[in-house]
């Protein structure tokens, strides 16, 4: 069956590992190439709410935006992309820049991405949660908030960011109940059809 396209307008749940779990992040400064390139290509379909990249997958919170607003970019008109394209852009980007880096070939992502669609907003709030704490969730560190490669520090912080970040700490009444929420962990059974293959 095929994957369905992201829809204009609709919050995802969007996520990927390397092919055959291989790392996909190989030295800190792919981290930061990751997101530049995703500043260039999804931040002008989407909304981010939250994300964490680990050493071979990552995590998202998105909404698309509407086609209207999409269609603003210059870019985005003269490409006739969508939102999906948005996504695949950035991972073939990515790939050919670590496949010249690092003398590899073929595909570094599983494929196709995964997306679920978020359909309550009571579960953005454990979402989001469960994101900044996936870290801890596959061994890679102890204390989700010494986890560089995430939005959580940025969400606490007053610093200026291109996240939703005043949406996020609505959805927690405040920095002090995201801090609380996070440190009691997530509610995995609540959103478990959102995290099935993680």
């Amino acid at each position: 069956m095929p994957t369905p396209p992201l829809e204009y307008g609709e919050t995802y749940h969007i996520y990927n590992r390397g092919n055959n779990r291989e790392n996909i992040f190989i030295e800190e400064r792919n981290y930061r190439y990751f997101m530049k390139l995703y500043a260039k290509y999804v931040e002008q379909v989407a909304d981010t709410f939250a994300y964490c990249l680990l050493r071979n997958h990552f995590h998202f919170l998105v909404r698309i935006r509407e086609e209207q607003d999409c269609q603003s970019f210059e870019d985005w008109q003269s490409s006739r992309s969508s939102p999906s394209h948005a996504f695949s852009n950035l991972f073939s980007t990515y790939t050919k820049a670590i496949n010249k880096a690092y003398q590899r070939t073929g595909s570094l992502f599983e494929k196709p991405f995964k997306r679920v669609l978020v359909t309550s907003d009571v579960h953005l709030f454990h979402l989001v949660t469960y994101i900044h704490l996936n870290p801890v969730k596959h061994g890679f560190i102890q204390d989700f908030r010494e986890w560089p490669n995430s939005s959580y520090s940025t969400i606490c912080s007053t610093n200026p960011t291109r996240l939703q970040r005043d949406q996020v700490l609505d959805w927690f009444n405040g920095r002090k109940g995201f801090e609380l929420v996070h440190s009691q962990g997530a509610n995995t059974r609540l959103i478990s059809y959102l995290i099935q293959e993680d």
